[in-house]
């Protein structure tokens, strides 16, 4: 009987290895299928449909968000963007228009380069 070991539980994702293979529930880039098998392995994946595809993308953003607090790493807020990206075109924003948002906040509210903690709020009376 082959046993089952649970590696990693993040959100929907998981990595479990069973025997000799590794199953994984997890939303990855276009090319990473390609890559698997030009290493002479085979892969199962599946196309998700818009509801899931978005789930797995909202997941996704926190797990780069994550990996990017831990490591402090530049490549992940690559990885962030690419999300976010996708994201835009599930919910059918383009990036002018998420930049147009952007800067209207910025506008109305100011961006974050003043670098500015609030500390404390009290009423004046």
């Amino acid at each position: 009987m082959l046993k089952t070991k649970y590696i990693k539980l993040c959100m929907n994702d998981a990595i479990i290895i069973v025997g000799d293979n590794m199953k994984y529930n997890k939303l990855v880039r276009d090319k990473i299928p390609d890559i698997i098998e030009s290493d002479s392995k085979a892969c199962v994946i599946d196309i998700l449909n818009d509801e899931d595809y978005l789930t797995y993308l909202n997941n996704k953003l926190s797990e780069e968000l994550n990996e990017y607090l831990e490591s402090g790493d530049i490549e992940e807020l690559a990885d962030l963007e690419e999300v976010l990206r996708a994201i835009l075109d599930v919910r059918e924003v383009n990036y002018t228009t998420f930049e147009k948002i952007r800067l209207n906040k910025v506008e109305k509210r100011g961006a974050f380069k003043k670098k500015i903690l609030l500390k404390e709020v009290s009423n004046n009376e």
